[in-house]
């Protein structure tokens, strides 16, 4: 029995620490004031037939804090380079010289940064959902491990750790959006 709840113990740490990756990996392509690769990473385009991620068939960089620079292997490639980033809805035109796709970033305004860190939060709120998804799968299993003979008192300490290891991602998810706010924000 006790491994029976050490083991939904384990699968609910195992689903916090999912919500807290993908929270991490949201937060990246969320954009602050600099231009950064990662902005990208979501993006495939057409290459010989199958969809394959920009970074796949092309050399992505930051130029400088506000561009980024995307060099195809191959020229071909720059016009569907280009349709793909139009397509992406990054709200920034991309520059095409014949040799590399530039991606200018304008400086985010007051009210962009407010929509961003809102989105920040959100992700936040998700992350917390998640977080909660798992704490109710593992209460629910705890309850029916006493119903089936656990001692209760053992059910209520595993209950309490349950709670106290919420309260702790809690803390992680909060702790990250609030960087990435203060990023978001700093002008």
């Amino acid at each position: 029995m006790d491994a029976e709840i050490e083991k939904i113990m384990n699968e609910a740490k195992g689903s916090m620490d999912k919500a807290i990756e993908h929270l991490a990996y949201e937060l990246t392509k969320v954009r602050t004031g600099k231009a950064s690769p990662a902005v990208l990473e979501d993006i495939t385009v057409e290459y010989y037939g199958a969809k394959t991620p920009l970074n796949q068939v092309a050399n992505v960089s930051a130029s400088d804090s506000r561009t980024l620079s995307i060099q195809p292997w191959e020229k071909k490639m720059l016009p569907v380079i280009e349709k793909a980033i139009f397509e992406a809805n990054l709200g920034v035109t991309p520059m095409n010289d014949g040799e590399v796709v530039r991606l200018s970033f304008p400086p985010l305004t007051e009210e962009r940064r407010k929509e961003l860190a809102k989105q920040a939060r959100h992700f936040g709120e998700e992350a917390k959902i998640s977080v909660r998804n798992a704490r109710h799968k593992a209460l629910d299993a705890i309850k029916k491990a006493v119903k089936d003979g656990y001692p209760e008192d053992f059910g209520k300490r595993r209950e309490q750790e349950v709670q106290d290891m919420v309260t702790e991602y809690y803390k992680k998810i909060d702790h990250m959006v609030e960087v990435k706010e203060k990023d978001i924000m700093k002008v």
